[in-house]
């Protein structure tokens, strides 16, 4: 299911254990609005063009949130069924 504004389906929420043991619920749904509405977080030029590519492809989709000094990941995998909330260390 797609809502307004979303750009591409994310399948079935994961979080690992850090990541509910670091970051607040609310931080967590924040990120996730703007992951799927494709604003990518604090990503480096080339893996917005990356993420372009991968919207247009149907490949791997990655944000990156800092929150607090910390860093969340989420990862969209290509098939769209899973999106994975993790740490860095995690991965």
């Amino acid at each position: 299911m797609k809502y307004e504004g979303q750009a591409f389906e994310v399948g079935r929420l994961l979080s690992t254990p850090g990541v509910a043991a670091k970051f607040k619920p609310e931080d967590i749904a924040k990120c996730h609005a703007r992951h799927i509405v494709g604003d990518w977080g604090d990503i480096c030029e080339h893996d917005r063009g990356v993420n372009a590519h991968a919207l247009e492809h149907g490949e791997r989709l990655m944000s990156v949130y800092e929150i607090d000094e910390d860093s969340l990941w989420v990862i969209t995998e290509a098939d769209r069924s899973v999106t994975t909330y993790l740490l860095p260390e995690e991965y």
